[in-house]
């Protein structure tokens, strides 16, 4: 997996590309743990290209929400293929986790 990190505004955001899973997971992780120590900016993760997603991809994120959650910043995820998308409901993560359909729409979002 690769993820290419973009600045916009006041929102960084990771592109993901490939598999998140085991393999993968722990340099993602590290790629992501600078911004969950102090948040200083919005955070979204484009999840266009990503094919799949296993449970240590799914801790990555759940941290991410709870690192973001007392701060006035917010996280996003979007742009969620279907079978994606289909593992974030089934495990509950779209009941805390902000969903948007393209990385525009998430964009505006945070600018609401």
């Amino acid at each position: 997996m690769e993820a290419e990190i973009n600045q916009e505004n006041d929102t960084t955001i990771f592109t993901l590309d490939g598999r998140l899973d085991s393999h993968s997971a722990p340099l993602f992780e590290q790629q992501v743990n600078d911004y969950l120590i102090s948040p200083s900016n919005h955070l979204v993760f484009n999840f266009n290209n990503l094919d799949y997603i296993s449970s240590a991809g799914l801790r990555i994120i759940l941290n991410t929400a709870k690192a973001y959650k007392p701060t006035p910043y917010q996280f996003i995820t979007c742009s969620m293929q279907d079978h994606v998308q289909e593992v974030f409901e089934i495990s509950g993560f779209d009941s805390f986790i902000t969903i948007c359909r393209t990385l525009d729409e998430s964009l505006i979002t945070l600018r609401e």
